[in-house]
């Protein structure tokens, strides 16, 4: 089994290597991270040049800002990780080099989180430490309170948010409709559910805001939630992504 896994990782690694648009989506992701990253510790800074940040203000969750819209490759990646085979045919070939599913799967889950969990770092790292070198006064260091942990925990949500893409777009088939779905949920919707009166305390259980509730110092005072219990909830949305996939993999033909 171990020999099995270890030939389907490589030859997942090398199907990645040879897909254009695998490699252009992460490098959007990191590039979105540092342009806004710097662009939010300019404003930060302009706007506290002459007085001071009121007490609400979080140099940890602004440092985040541009992870937050690095995000949007992260998640493309884990789409396209999945659904360019079944969009050019390839998934036959590919199930016949590796016609166990199981193996299959977890080696093509196995692959495309590793590169998720290396993007994610280096977009995390290098996007918050911009933010803080640019914003001036407010900065915080990476030795303060809280920052180590966030880091490592931004780190988590963005590679698990990528592995549940991926779920869902083995469920979907479809890079447009798994996009569809995904990138407005994330990005839009689930901002709006959790603004809104009475569905905002269960919007905070989505997969997005429970973990995205660890690139904050605090969470909000209406969450039930915190940084790792939001991660909890959102590794158990991951869970149940890559578990239904593999159903649906396993029963269907390609």
């Amino acid at each position: 089994m171990s020999n099995d896994l270890g030939a389907a990782v490589g030859f997942e690694w090398s199907k990645a290597r040879t897909l254009r648009s695998l490699p252009w989506s992460l490098a959007i992701g990191v590039g979105l991270s540092l342009a806004f990253a710097v662009l939010t510790g300019a404003v930060v800074q302009h706007q506290y040049a002459h007085k001071p940040a009121p007490p609400s203000f979080d140099p940890i969750s602004a440092g985040f800002s541009g992870l937050r819209l690095g995000l949007i490759g992260l998640v493309v990646f884990g789409v396209l990780v999945v659904t360019s085979e079944y969009s050019s045919g390839t998934i036959r070939s590919s199930l016949a080099a590796v016609p166990r599913r199981g193996v299959f799967y977890t080696a093509k889950l196995l692959t495309g989180g590793l590169m998720a969990l290396a993007v994610s770092a280096v977009a995390a790292v290098t996007s918050f430490l911009l933010a803080q070198a640019t914003m001036g006064d407010e900065s915080v260091s990476l030795t303060a309170d809280g920052v180590l942990p966030a880091l490592a925990g931004a780190v988590l949500y963005a590679t698990m948010l990528s592995v549940f893409s991926m779920g869902v777009a083995v469920l979907l088939r479809s890079s447009a409709i798994t996009m569809g779905i995904l990138v407005p949920l994330f990005f839009t919707v689930s901002t709006i559910l959790t603004n809104i009166p009475g569905v905002g305390r269960f919007a905070q259980f989505l997969p997005d805001q429970a973990g995205g509730l660890v690139l904050y110092r605090h969470a909000p005072d209406e969450y039930v939630l915190n940084a790792w219990s939001g991660l909890a909830v959102l590794a158990a949305w991951t869970a149940a992504a890559a578990i239904a996939g593999y159903l649906a993999l396993r029963r269907r033909d390609a």
